[in-house]
């Protein structure tokens, strides 16, 4: 498998085979037998194409792309490989969520020894390695992945720090042994901020984004993962449930969650049991070479 991705395109089919074509022939050089994306660069990043959501605003870490990209791409051979959902979730009302949820996020706790807390942004070289450590367990057999390397976490860290709430991030850990058994890593739509500073954070730029900071009042849910071995403990949605409780004290009341990917049925039965909607889709690409 050989990937493409950042495509960009005017609305002209000759442009989208000549970038198309350039892309092929790089990937056969390298001995690849089929193209797939779009993906900046891998899983872990920005990945597939927009296909529906049109009408909504892009949030933070999601990318929003012209209707006409499609019919460039399917014109050129490409066919969908995997799609991938984004929920909107309200959090706010806790009698639209099945009762099981909460009876098994209560659990976790008492049952299986695992307690639930906030990452630490003072201590963000600890709690990356943390992360890390679950994530790379948690999706190592998704569709398509690719383990993320301590340097690219580290770039995302840096990157992510300046928004990270400590509200919306939590670590999942064994009490008796303190091993690290679950992440969930949400963050605050800070495109509500961006879109308003026309790209220029000064002279006065940064005056804007403190004020609009301040009326963030959704937010995306980036990663959230639970090691195999610990998946029926309850620990997942022990993390659904701190969501709510944020939503409780804090301005955001709702978001999206994703994305998901739509093989991923026990991901899709919970959000469809909290009350959930799929919003946006994205599709994964392939072309054999």
């Amino acid at each position: 498998m050989g990937l493409f991705g950042f495509f960009e395109c005017e609305n002209r089919q000759e442009t989208a085979h000549a970038l198309l074509a350039a892309a092929e022939d790089w990937l056969r050089g390298r001995g690849r037998d089929r193209m797939v994306g779009p993906m900046d660069f891998t899983t872990n990043d920005e990945c597939g194409l927009l296909i529906d959501g049109y009408d909504r605003p892009p949030m933070i870490l999601s990318a929003w792309h012209h209707p006409y990209y499609r019919e460039l791409l399917e014109n050129e051979g490409l066919v969908k490989a995997m799609d991938l959902l984004m929920w909107s979730l309200h959090i706010s009302g806790r009698e639209r969520v099945h009762p099981t949820i909460w009876a098994t996020a209560e659990k976790s706790e008492s049952e299986h020894g695992i307690v639930c807390r906030p990452m630490r942004k003072s201590q963000m070289d600890a709690e990356v390695n943390r992360f890390l450590e679950v994530y790379n367990a948690a999706w190592e057999r998704n569709w398509a992945a690719v383990p993320l390397t301590d340097a690219e976490v580290r770039h995302y860290a840096k990157e992510l720090k300046p928004v990270l709430d400590e509200n919306w991030a939590f670590i999942a850990e064994r009490k008796d042994t303190g091993e690290v058994v679950g992440a969930a890593l949400t963050l605050p739509d800070y495109n509500q901020v961006l879109r308003h500073l026309n790209g220029r954070l000064l002279p006065f730029g940064w005056i804007k984004a403190l004020y609009w900071r301040r009326k963030i009042d959704a937010v995306r849910v980036f990663a959230l993962g639970v090691k195999p071995s610990y998946q029926h403990t309850g620990v997942a949605a022990r993390f659904y449930q701190l969501h709510f409780e944020a939503a409780e004290h804090t301005r955001q009341k709702g978001g999206e969650m994703g994305w998901i990917l739509e093989t991923n049925r026990p991901m899709n039965r919970a959000m469809q049991g909290m009350g959930g909607e799929v919003v946006r889709r994205y599709r994964v690409y392939e072309k054999t070479l």
